[in-house]
């Protein structure tokens, strides 16, 4: 919980939603000028937006594209998506035309750890119930057109694998929406020859899929297509790859993402338009929202404020490597998100104890935001601080938080959003749109060139993103990038896939640290997605529930409303 007004009794994130009053999302659509026969109404307040209005926006002039981050995420709370709205609010009250862009939420973690993911007190988007339990299906789709092609791959091999399929070499998993650490590693087709061939499988959370990174750097139908077609499921005994192409399985694949492909239009509690669709995990795949979401509210605003998943050095890094990169996208200005508890936490304060004044610790922890800054001032985009503040937040610490931000020439602008909503940003919005019209994008460069060798590629994220003092892995993934690399897979971005809680690949690494090793133990291809996974540490792609599941406390009330969900 962030900062709460003192004007305003305190309630909790499903009390405001639920006293909020939305407007019909045919008003939403309208305000941003889309005709009502292009919006495909799922009841009255969320919408898809039809893709051949969308296709008929390209000669539109863009808007300004602000990007959300934060630094290394705490048990604390940084209040990243909260930020996002609430900027996304208060840039429309400062006479901005403004939109959002926010990734679709897992039901992993809604019924695991982290609960609901759609922003929070006055700061949200709405209707929230909707937006974290299935919403419009995308992610049902994603998952059953991913479990397509796994059909179709064990039942190529059962009719006479045509394709020389290695069946010790397939490395299409399944995948479902729920941590279920039970799944992880299975065997299928147990029970006799009619069931097909025995062999190891393993599922996935479906955020973690490749369909899914397909479906969110997809610019249309037709670009979709292909990229499901080059997705690499398999090898044969001579090594060579087998696609989905392969098993004729892109065009079923596209069919069933057709209408999911069309953006979510909501609204935030202030009625500010914000297009919620896709969620790739930050930790494993590129941590962002669809590219055909981002174009579309560039070419219907003035303003867009999106944000990617966790700290700079995971979600800002991938969101400029991959997705700016093939996307053909520029931020203009980029805010940072910070807490005074988060920071103090960096600095060596346990959970428990944050409440107290620590200005020690709190100077310690400013290491951190301190790299954050130098992290995104890597790829030449000006950087605005948000400070999201909490009652318990004492004066003398945010002095230490304020010339923190001095030392490093950057605005530190105190937010209270959460309690204020779009009121409590509007010294923010004042910030970033200054930057924005100022600077822009016109320094905007990646981290390293395209043509870089993929092990390079690692060696220069690890280093200059991570701070690592070396670089490490295994004979065989050294092989396995020689390979990429002779195959002609070197000219694609690396999606480094490692811990959230630490710049570092050791989670138990706060602050500030450097020099540390980086080890790369495996390697996977995204060819349809078109980046290299090269996964650091102790990282899974499917989470499990913790000894107190957040599901235990959601039930449904004698009304039929969903409590415990926020």
């Amino acid at each position: 919980m962030a900062s709460i007004s003192t004007t305003r009794a305190v309630k909790s994130d499903l009390e405001i939603a639920r006293a909020g009053t939305m407007r019909p999302i045919l008003d939403v659509a309208g305000s941003i000028g889309i005709p009502p026969e292009h919006v495909l109404s799922y009841g009255p307040y969320k919408a898809k937006i039809g893709l051949d209005y969308l296709n008929g926006l390209g000669d539109r002039p863009d808007g300004k594209l602000i990007l959300v981050t934060g630094i290394t995420p705490t048990p604390a709370g940084e209040g990243k998506t909260t930020t996002t709205v609430g900027l996304g609010d208060a840039l429309n009250r400062i006479g901005r035309k403004a939109l959002i862009c926010l990734r679709e939420p897992s039901l992993g973690p809604c019924f695991g750890v982290k609960g609901g993911a759609a922003g929070g007190g006055y700061a949200q988007v709405v209707p929230m119930e909707d937006i974290n339990l299935h919403f419009t299906g995308d992610l049902h789709a994603i998952g059953t057109a991913h479990n397509l092609l796994s059909a179709l791959l064990d039942n190529h091999v059962y009719w006479g694998n045509e394709a020389g399929i290695d069946p010790r070499r397939i490395s299409w998993r399944r995948v479902v929406d729920l941590n279920e650490r039970a799944l992880r590693s299975v065997v299928c087709s147990l029970g006799g020859v009619a069931n097909g061939f025995p062999r190891e499988d393993g599922f996935d959370i479906t955020v973690a899929s490749e369909v899914m990174a397909v479906f969110c750097l997809a610019d249309g139908l037709r670009d979709l297509q292909a990229r499901l077609g080059d997705i690499v499921v398999a090898e044969t005994r001579g090594r060579d790859p087998v696609t989905a192409r392969d098993l004729k399985a892109a065009g079923p694949m596209t069919a069933l993402l057709k209408d999911a492909l069309m953006p979510n239009l909501v609204q935030t509690l202030e009625h500010t338009p914000a297009f919620v669709h896709g969620g790739p995990f930050a930790n494993i795949a590129h941590g962002c929202n669809s590219v055909m979401a981002t174009r579309a509210a560039l070419k219907l605003g003035d303003y867009v404020v999106t944000e990617s998943g966790f700290g700079s050095d995971l979600g800002a890094e991938k969101f400029m490597d991959i997705k700016c990169r093939k996307a053909g996208l520029a931020p203009d200005a980029v805010v940072l998100v910070a807490t005074v508890r988060a920071l103090k936490m960096h600095g060596g304060v346990p959970r428990g104890e944050l409440a107290a004044e620590n200005t020690e610790a709190l100077r310690a922890g400013v290491a951190n935001l301190a790299r954050h800054i130098g992290i995104i001032r890597k790829f030449g985009v000006p950087v605005v601080v948000g400070l999201n503040r909490f009652t318990a937040d004492t004066d003398a610490e945010l002095a230490v938080v304020a010339e923190a931000c001095a030392a490093q020439g950057v605005d530190g602008i105190e937010c209270t959003h959460w309690g204020d909503g779009g009121a409590g940003a509007e010294a923010l919005a004042r910030a970033v749109a200054a930057k924005a019209e100022s600077e822009g994008s016109g320094g905007f460069r990646f981290l390293y060139p395209d043509d870089m060798p993929l092990w390079d590629k690692i060696e220069t994220v690890a280093r200059e993103i991570y701070g690592a003092g070396s670089v490490t892995a295994p004979a065989r993934v050294r092989q396995q990038i020689d390979r990429y690399q002779a195959a002609g897979h070197g000219s694609k971005p690396v999606c480094m896939a490692k811990t959230p809680l630490s710049l570092s690949a050791d989670p138990s690494l706060l602050g500030a640290p450097e020099g540390h090793e980086v080890t790369v133990r495996e390697l996977r291809l995204s060819n349809g997605a078109g980046f290299v996974v090269a996964i650091c540490g102790d990282i899974m792609t499917m989470p499990g529930l913790p000894r107190e599941p957040a599901a235990n406390q959601i039930f449904v009330n004698d009304r039929g409303e969903i409590e415990g969900l926020f």
